[in-house]
């Protein structure tokens, strides 16, 4: 396939892309799941329902045996990013195309002022690399790398209508290139809080991880493996509850970025009993798709392309419980930190590791990635996926429900997805600009098969048709209802995160690993319908005591999946109160 950018059409040139109608499908929001027809038009989701009445000239795709989902929200991206004296392989028409495979139709990237560089600049920066490239739309956050009157006064200007910036992140790590102290991370967070802004931060105890690093230089220690051993996971969880402490202290919500480790997820859970506002726990598709066995490799290409920081955890059971932790609301969302560098830019680390570029790559796989080891093993149901690859993101972020929801009035960025279908994640056939594949040889089983961009098909049964420049970009309005609204619930005692790994019977087909077909057939088919015509989510785990045991029953997952019940059309109930505390 070529690489080749495919320029901006009208979409008013597109006349097969101008209608649109999702026939057969069962429509998967964060709240429950119906069998529904999807009608498109105009780029907005116009009906959905049974019987629709539409006008003629429409294309129509059958999602008979597909799940109708949201389009992914990737809330952490960093693209065309210079640092450490390399720039990412993945600009924004490449990067976004890669999202787009995937299923992902709304970017969050961070605008990083350099120390002493001027927001506003930063930002205009960015919006200028962004505007022409994105083959789907895209918003910003903004880091606060450093501290004066006139970074404040810049906060203010950015929330404005004019910039559309409602989220702001600040490092605790890279000592003397973006890393705050204390005392300027609590007056950003005020600021934060004075705006209704949303504080973000980077959590590693940046000052140790640098005392750290000279030891280790000092000793001989400079391979990859040193990378993980300066910064291991107590340092993640020392940052994540001194930043809870900070953002209570200015009275301030908080969204912690890329949470690596079981010890930084504990030290949420026993933050969010004390906090006043909520607090936001975001982890990668790299932290449950590998882990931090790979240091080790002899191969310094391949070690080093999975340095990022904080750094993948060599706990192997470290995956399965982040999994669980995003089943289990303890964490809200995930992302990819997709940040990837040429192999001749990680070899300037070859002699000191504390000079590789950091970064991986994950926008594109994602959703695959998740959805393999989480919904596929019964460990998430369908509604929960959704919930954490782009409803929460929507909400937290103030986009919704224009994103993150198929329902009448929303944006069409809208998923058909497929759930047995089987590929391998592989270098060779991804969509990024760089080489190399974290995630090289995975089998998955579930991606996407139709991705429709504001209306248009962009991922047309499996082929790739992106337009560059055609994604548009989002402003983010301030006081976002889900995180400024009503007061936080009760959070309960923290649990602690089990790396206990579930087993459960697996369907076999040559060497390509298949999911547990019946655990998916109960997340498909076992609504519960009451006579108020609502129906409810199967559950955030599929393998709760009290449901009837599946594994020696008779259901087969082409008589579930593919014989929807098309006489049936269910609303779901809203999710329970709490929403701005993400616990519910």
């Amino acid at each position: 396939m070529s690489n080749a950018p495919v320029k901006k059409v009208p979409i008013h040139l597109q006349s097969s892309q101008n209608r649109l109608l999702i026939k057969n499908g069962r429509v998967v929001n964060d709240d429950g799941m119906e069998d529904a027809d999807v009608y498109i038009e105009d780029g907005i989701i116009k009906q959905v329902g049974r019987n629709l009445i539409i006008p003629g000239g429409t294309r129509t795709i059958d999602a008979t045996g597909k799940l109708v989902m949201p389009g992914g929200i990737d809330p952490h991206t960093h693209f065309e990013l210079e640092m450490m004296g390399a720039k990412t392989v993945d600009d924004f028409y490449k990067g976004t195309r890669a999202a787009v495979a995937g299923g992902t139709t709304t970017i969050i990237d961070f605008v990083l002022p350099q120390k002493g560089q001027s927001l506003i600049e930063a930002y205009n920066n960015w919006r200028q690399k962004a505007d022409g490239k994105v083959c789907c739309d895209y918003a910003l956050h903004v880091g606060v790398t450093w501290w004066s009157p006139s970074v404040k006064k810049e906060m203010e200007q950015l929330t404005s209508e004019q910039y559309g910036v409602n989220s702001f992140k600040m490092f605790m790590a890279y000592k003397d290139v973006w890393m705050m102290n204390d005392y300027d991370l609590c007056c950003a967070m005020e600021t934060c809080a004075d705006l209704k802004a949303l504080a973000q931060v980077h959590a590693e105890n940046g000052s140790i991880i640098a005392r750290n690093c000279e030891k280790l230089l000092a000793a001989g220690v400079r391979g990859p493996d040193a990378h993980q051993l300066s910064r291991d996971e107590e340092l993640e969880a020392e940052a994540v509850n001194r930043a809870c402490v900070i953002a209570n202290q200015a009275k301030s919500p908080l969204y912690v970025v890329h949470v690596m480790s079981k010890s930084a997820v504990q030290a949420l859970q026993i933050a969010r009993t004390r906090q006043k506002l909520p607090v936001y726990g975001e982890t990668l598709a790299a932290t449950v798709g590998t882990d931090g066995t790979h240091y080790k490799n002899s191969c310094f290409r391949h070690a080093a392309a999975h340095v990022l920081s904080p750094p993948l955890r060599p706990d192997p059971s470290t995956p399965q419980a982040i999994a669980e932790a995003l089943a289990d609301d303890h964490l809200q969302l995930i992302g990819s930190d997709n940040c990837t560098f040429h192999e001749k830019d990680k070899e300037l680390g070859k002699d000191d590791f504390t000079k590789i570029p950091n970064g991986v790559n994950g926008v594109e796989d994602r959703m695959a990635i998740l959805w393999q080891k989480a919904v596929n093993t019964g460990v998430m149901d369908p509604c929960r996926f959704v919930a954490v690859t782009s409803s929460n993101a929507a909400r937290i972020f103030n986009l919704w429900p224009q994103k993150g929801r198929v329902e009448a009035g929303s944006d069409a960025d809208v998923v058909v997805w497929d759930p047995r279908l089987q590929r391998t994640i592989s270098a060779a056939t991804h969509h990024h600009g760089v080489d190399f594949n974290i995630f090289e040889g995975q089998d998955v089983v579930g991606s996407p098969q139709y991705v429709i961009v504001n209306g248009r098909v962009c991922l047309d049964d499996g082929e790739l048709r992106v337009a560059e420049g055609y994604g548009k970009f989002l402003k983010t309005p301030v006081n976002s209802p889900y995180v400024y609204g009503a007061p936080p619930a009760a959070a309960p005692e923290p649990e602690p995160v089990s790396p206990a790994i579930h087993t459960p019977s697996r369907v076999t087909n040559g060497n390509t690993p298949s999911p547990d077909l019946k655990v998916l057939n109960k997340q498909l088919d076992g609504m519960s319908v009451t006579s108020s015509g609502c129906s409810t989510p199967t559950g955030r785990k599929m393998r709760d005591p009290g449901q009837r045991d599946l594994q020696n029953s008779t259901f087969s997952i082409s008589k579930e999946v593919e014989g929807l019940d098309t006489k049936t059309s269910v609303r779901v109930r809203n999710p329970p109160g709490g929403k701005s505390s993400g616990l519910w």
